[in-house]
């Protein structure tokens, strides 16, 4: 079983599919989004289709994360994400503090 960097209870395939998982439930909306954007208020509508579109960004580059093995760890001080954060929010990029910080 493949583990992911600095996530010794959460597996590669785990991480794998939580991420496929949170693009579906995105496209999704992005697509509910985009079939009443007509009916709706074009300005609310654009705001929120951009904002799918960035955690659709996110989503790729954790992807990307777990394909070169740096999935779970920080990428501003390269400690280990909380299994916990990564189940709740699998594209998080920081552990909490470092995502304060910011």
């Amino acid at each position: 079983m493949t583990t992911v960097a600095r996530s010794p209870n959460l597996t590669a395939p785990e991480a794998r599919r939580r991420l496929a998982h949170e693009r579906d439930s995105r496209l999704t909306q992005l697509s509910a989004i985009e079939a009443g954007a007509a009916l709706a208020d074009k300005e609310l509508s654009s705001a929120q289709a951009a904002a799918i579109r960035r955690v659709l960004t996110e989503i790729s580059a954790a992807e990307d994360r777990v394909a070169d093995g740096t999935y779970g760890a920080c990428q501003r001080c390269g400690s280990g994400i909380p299994v916990e954060r990564l189940e709740i929010l699998p594209y998080a990029r920081y552990c909490v503090g470092c995502q304060q910080k910011s």
